[in-house]
């Protein structure tokens, strides 16, 4: 059955699906085609994270803003979307926190990418279970269909040869940087800063799209993304929801608490009860919950910020990772574009109190975090919006043969650094085995690990 209209400038249509895995691998190999596309998949994540869509694409670009330094982004966006008040795909990259406070980012870029890059797409996919709504500004959304199903899912290439991954922060620098902010929290500056550092390989060639799709089979992240920006890929297998926004609802879900899988089921068991029960990784996702309200509550109604699950333990492949949930009802003369802005960056990915810690990762970081721990999304033409949290994600910049990941997590006062960097390795585990690569092996168990 097809169901035709006209919306937006958009043709649009419904088709059914006899296989949702067979369309969406197709529809990938077609979406990646272009010079300018986003896909974002939820992998069938059976756990209540409020979705929306299985899968959602966008693919081609008829507009563009791509703004290649911070000072006046959010706004120059904001009469973009009132300009194109439709489907937009794209991205916030963690440098924006320097027109948000008073910051600055010295470290090198070395990946390119724009501090903000949203495009509208001249096709949308709206993929459920059983069906797709395909949106076409250009050929007719049947012709788009006959296009996708004659798409044919190259064969995977395999481990990709690269040279041997390098870290910016050689191990013994970490450890160290973990006791200097422990010192910072004993003399007051804060009480948890997220410390990230950043692995990398030179003059390495790869296939983006087949990367993308060995690490998704992996991990089968609930916010898992692929963003092709001309020569420059992000390949993301991200468990965690910045912000959305349904209606006048606002949905925030942070990560703080992460602990592996077992080998068998009463290990697995014991890990998840081990997390559950912990109380340092409960006292530190409090204390990201209470700056999440804190954020919300600048857009939000008074007395509508609530937290609607606390503590709440989420299996992924890899890992156990504890969520919580925060709502609140954005204020009718609050713009939803400064919602995103007032709570921009995230706390999971900052700490507390948040201008401090940002203030402390550009002095003891050793790489520009960019588009990492920067958020990738959509903006539906009503005004709703969802936004991922750019972590477990590599970023190639395929014309500089460039490829990074980082990885970190939070320290507090009682953080063991031996620790610390093991969470950091576990946290890359995935990334690792899609790379062929090996640093360190982890311990499985844990009792200080949290997400980053």
């Amino acid at each position: 059955m097809v169901k035709s209209l006209v919306t937006h400038h958009y043709r649009t249509a419904t088709f059914p699906l006899a296989s949702l895995p067979d369309f969406k691998r197709t529809a990938f190999e077609w979406a990646q085609s272009f010079s300018q596309t986003c896909y974002l998949d939820s992998n069938e994540y059976s756990a209540d994270l409020h979705r929306s869509y299985e899968c959602l694409i966008g693919a081609d670009a008829c507009e563009t803003i791509s703004l290649p330094a911070t000072g006046n982004a959010f706004d120059r966006w904001k009469q973009f979307c009132e300009t194109h008040p439709t489907w937009q795909f794209g991205y916030l990259s963690y440098d924006l926190k320097n027109e948000v406070e008073a910051l600055q980012s010295a470290h090198p870029d070395r990946l390119g990418f724009p501090v903000l890059h949203f495009f509208v797409p001249v096709y949308v996919l709206e993929v459920f279970t059983d069906r797709v709504v395909i949106h076409s500004r250009r050929e007719s959304p049947r012709a788009v269909w006959q296009l996708i199903r004659k798409s044919r899912q190259r064969p995977a290439s395999g481990v990709p040869a690269l040279p041997s991954l390098r870290a910016r922060t050689p191990r013994q620098e970490y450890l160290q940087t973990v006791e200097a902010i422990r010192r910072h929290i004993v003399e007051g500056d804060l009480y948890e800063m997220n410390l990230c550092q950043e692995f990398y390989a030179e003059d390495c060639f790869l296939d983006p799209g087949d990367v993308f799709q060995q690490l998704n089979q992996l991990a089968q992240a609930p916010f898992a993304a692929f963003l092709k920006l001309h020569d420059r890929h992000l390949l993301c297998a991200s468990p965690e929801r910045f912000l959305k926004k349904e209606g006048d609802t606002l949905i925030s879900q942070p990560i703080k608490g992460t602990i592996g899988r077992g080998a068998t089921a009463a290990e697995d068991e014991a890990l998840r009860q081990e997390l559950y029960r912990s109380e340092k990784d409960r006292a530190e996702n409090v204390m990201i919950v209470d700056l999440v309200r804190n954020d919300l509550a600048r857009s939000c109604r008074p007395g509508s910020v609530e937290v609607g699950e606390l503590f709440g333990i989420y299996p992924f492949n890899q890992v156990y990772q504890m969520i919580s949930t925060v709502k609140g009802r954005l204020r009718p003369e609050v713009h939803p574009l400064d919602a995103l802005r007032l709570a921009f960056p995230m706390g999971s990915m900052t700490g507390a109190p948040k201008v401090m810690a940002m203030q402390l990762i550009e002095q003891y970081e050793r790489a520009r975090r960019g588009l990492y721990s920067g958020a990738v999304g959509y903006l539906r033409p009503d005004g709703n919006f969802d936004f991922n949290v750019v972590i477990r994600s590599l970023l190639y910049h395929a014309g500089q043969r460039y490829l990074s990941f980082q990885v970190g997590g939070a320290i507090v006062y009682d953080s063991v650094p031996e620790r610390e960097y093991e969470e950091c390795l576990l946290k890359a585990k995935a990334l690792l085995k899609v790379l062929g690569q090996s640093i360190e092996k982890p311990s499985v168990r844990k009792s200080s690990q949290k997400v980053g």
